[in-house]
């Protein structure tokens, strides 16, 4: 019995997985174009184009042209001692009310209100967040009326029979630091109490009912669990306080004796005060590292899986 032949027409001949998708691939990432180009003209172009400026002798007074000048900008920040002060005060800054101001005390206010009543969690997370809707200025004034010498601090001190200071003078960095603290809370906030409400009843019941204790509950399991979010709001919390100006430009203007003084306001005093842009724009994109390396420790502390 001989077999008979396929139709012709009912052969398919066998497809490539090249070809088609060759002509797909252009009509998927057509989508992604606006944003592609809103990217390179609103992002890599400045970047690149303060790349350029960070090179050369750019300043806004008393200059027709500005000349290429290699690496003397950075070379001049790095001896300058101006710039390692104020380095070693964003560090600070950025230790004091990031990594242990905000993200501690968000994580506690998020875990508190977990079990407090709603009428207390509708008045502290309204406090919390209307101190982080408030304009930076105006958050500004408000700390600086309360930490100056007649302020509101002092008269708390005096009414308690305490010693009181100039906190804006003694003690400037604790100050700014606080305020900043006291402003972005609510973020670290509502972050932890998302990732809270995430974690499953039946474990911390269950380790409840075998009589581990709050602190061994929330160092032991609540920690591990929301490990993400930590990392997370901690890269978050970090790059926004590293950019953090008019706070600490309200409060303090980076005195006295550029106690105070950030790499933001230092990049603004040399760019825009002394007038050398191309020395300032050296700054800010050493700013920009050390943001980014931050960015790139957290990454990878994100990547190990729980």
């Amino acid at each position: 019995m001989t077999a008979t032949a396929p139709h012709p027409r009912l052969t398919k001949a066998p497809t490539d997985p090249h070809r088609t998708r060759g002509p797909r691939l252009p009509v998927r990432l057509l989508p992604l174009a606006p944003a592609v180009v809103l990217l390179l003209l609103f992002l890599a172009g400045p970047i690149a184009y303060c790349g350029y400026i960070a090179f050369t002798d750019l300043q806004l007074t008393g200059q027709a042209r500005e000349s290429f000048v290699g690496l003397d900008n950075f070379t001049r920040a790095f001896g300058d001692e101006e710039f390692l002060n104020a380095v070693w005060l964003t560090l600070v800054f950025t230790v004091l009310s990031s990594l242990i101001g905000q993200n501690t005390l968000g994580l506690a206010l998020a875990a508190l209100m977990r079990r407090a009543s709603k009428p207390v969690r509708t008045l502290t997370g309204g406090i919390v967040v209307t101190a982080w809707v408030l304009p930076e200025v105006v958050a500004g004034f408000l700390l600086y009326a309360f930490f100056r010498r007649e302020g509101t601090l002092n008269a708390i001190l005096d009414w308690l029979h305490l010693p009181a200071q100039n906190w804006l003078f003694t003690l400037p960095i604790l100050a700014v630091s606080f305020a900043n603290v006291w402003r972005g809370t609510a973020f670290s906030m509502l972050v932890y109490s998302a990732a809270l409400n995430e974690i499953p009843k039946e474990i911390t019941e269950a380790a409840e009912v075998d009589g581990v204790g709050g602190w061994r509950r929330m160092w032991h399991i609540t920690l591990p669990m929301i490990r993400r979010s930590i990392g997370t709001n901690l890269m978050l919390n970090t790059l926004q306080t590293l950019s953090v100006f008019g706070l600490i430009w309200v409060m303090t203007r980076g005195g006295p004796g550029g106690r105070s003084q950030t790499l933001p306001l230092f990049m603004y005093e040399q760019a825009f005060q002394n007038s050398l842009i191309g020395y300032g724009t050296a700054v800010a994109l050493l700013l920009l590292l050390v943001g980014s390396l931050f960015s790139l420790v957290y990454l990878r502390l994100l990547r190990t899986e729980v």
